[in-house]
């Protein structure tokens, strides 16, 4: 299970936590979030897929670490 999917799960559990005690204003506001994060699903196999190509075919320069990598990738720093 992917780290977006596991967040879904949580959100999902909660929302059906939400809807039991009956705060269904809270419950409306996780059901958000559960929508905006389904599309997410397909950016983060993209950048999983990406990563093992780059490194499959020799892309990622030896000299970087993993960490290294994702902060030039995701530009964090």
């Amino acid at each position: 299970m992917t780290p977006i999917q596991e967040l879904i799960d949580q959100l999902q559990n909660k929302y059906e936590q939400l809807q039991q005690s009956g705060d269904l204003v809270a419950a409306m506001y996780v059901q958000d979030a559960i929508e905006l994060a389904h599309p997410m699903l397909e950016k983060e196999k993209e950048i999983i897929c990406n990563a093992f190509s780059d490194a499959q075919h020799g892309a990622v320069e030896s000299r970087w670490t993993a960490e290294e990598y994702f902060e030039e990738i995701f530009k964090t720093k």
